[in-house]
């Protein structure tokens, strides 16, 4: 393979992480270590910012700046800004007008590798540009580099930011399991977790029943249909013979026919790429058990801070997400092009976890959706195996804390930089 000499952009799409910008760093670094890469661009927000020429040059802030990357690694959410920006298909008007407006910016600086930090969505980005370069003969180098919080893309084993978003939920769920535990008067407590089609997440909130044998009594993935009816029994059994219940539910649960919980409490709209806004299923559920079971109820939407919280991010989170981004410039240098990152678990019996980097066609997961397979779930589909649960638990080992000053943690950003 002859080598490509040329200047490299990356960008970060997609709902942020703990962990995006310490992928962030990975590429940074790779690139900065890479003799045929001359500078590196970030785009800010994305491929929107890209089509805007909204680019800073990122050697200048970290050559020779070790302390500036540490502290990208710990900073949640992504420096450069994100985007929800979906380009268009062949058959759409404006096509060749993106796809050459992108190939210009190209060639204005020089850009000959690509890299595109994200989840799906972002990875449909990766996809079309591929076939664009190609079918123009424009010659470049794109890779995706994983993320998402759902663990939901094909390919790899897990994904970059997983880790210490099951961390945050895993931990804060012992919490408020413990809170819960202090009166005798019957009452539940539901706890709505992010997942719109993929339960990974929620599962994660089941970890403790491995390390301290305490865990939600009901855990409810969109894997499985959700059942009313069933809900409520189950709800009432386990009043029986104790005072407090505390439920774990996806965001993105469905009843039969196909209607979400929360649509029972607010309007929806959709992004770009048609994805239904979701929120309100604690809530509705709250409603539905103050009525049915009468007893008290309490609802508690995690929200943002499931994705955010680097106060507890995971070190193995951390550390392979830096991992995967410094990866890809590694594969792309060698001509690796039109793949998507993934990381490979080794399986070794007997073995401490461990990881390893690859790479597969982003054609075979671009769209598509890893959900959490049947033999993870119970039979009941209320809860979760053990299986699961030891599948999760290395992904959230080991603490990677932000420094720390006058008692708050010190972040990264552009904007002083």
């Amino acid at each position: 393979m002859a080598l490509l000499y040329g200047n490299a952009v990356v960008g970060q799409s997609g709902g942020p992480t703990t962990a995006i910008n310490a992928t962030l760093a990975g590429v940074i670094y790779g690139a900065m270590n890479c003799d045929c890469i001359g500078k590196i661009y970030g785009m800010r927000n994305g491929v929107e910012g890209l089509l805007e020429e909204r680019l800073i040059e990122l050697n200048s802030i970290f050559e020779g700046c070790e302390d500036k990357l540490e502290s990208l690694k710990r900073t949640p959410a992504a420096a450069l800004g994100s985007c929800r920006k979906k380009l268009p298909s062949p058959d759409k008007s404006d096509y060749e007008k993106t796809f050459d407006k992108l190939i210009k910016i190209f060639e204005k600086y020089d850009i000959r590798y690509f890299f595109y930090i994200g989840g799906n969505d972002s990875m449909d980005t990766v996809a079309k540009l591929s076939e664009y370069t190609k079918s123009c003969g424009y010659e470049m180098r794109i890779i995706g580099v994983p993320k998402t919080i759902d663990n939901d893309l094909k390919g790899t084993d897990h994904t970059p930011g997983f880790g210490s978003a099951a961390k945050f939920i895993s931990v804060v769920m012992q919490e408020i399991i413990k809170d819960t535990q202090v009166y005798t008067i019957p009452a539940v407590t539901v706890v709505e977790i992010m997942g719109r089609d993929a339960g990974w997440l929620t599962a994660s909130a089941a970890l403790g029943r491995l390390v301290s044998g305490e865990a939600p009594d009901l855990v409810y993935l969109p894997e499985r249909e959700f059942d009313i009816d069933e809900f409520i029994d189950d709800i009432k059994e386990i009043l029986k013979t104790k005072p407090n219940v505390v439920v774990a539910v996806s965001e993105g649960i469905v009843c039969k026919g196909g209607q979400y919980i929360g649509d029972s409490t607010q309007g929806r709209g959709v992004d770009a790429f048609g994805h239904k806004a979701l929120s309100g299923t604690a809530k509705g559920l709250e409603m539905i058990v103050k009525e049915r079971v009468g007893c008290k109820v309490r609802s508690v939407e995690l929200n943002l801070p499931q994705r955010c919280g680097a106060h507890i991010a995971s070190e193995c989170d951390i550390s392979e997400s830096f991992g995967v981004g410094r990866a890809a410039v590694m594969a792309a240098e060698q001509g690796v092009s039109r793949e998507m990152m993934v990381i490979i678990r080794n399986n070794d019996a007997g073995e401490p976890y461990s990881s390893v980097f690859g790479h597969m066609d982003i054609e075979l997961i671009a769209n598509k959706t890893k959900f959490v397979p049947a033999h993870y779930i119970n039979e009941r589909g209320n809860n979760v195996t053990d299986e699961c649960l030891e599948y999760i638990l290395p992904l959230i080992s080991g603490e990677c804390y932000p420094a720390y000053k006058n008692g708050l943690p010190q972040f990264f950003t552009f904007d002083k930089n």
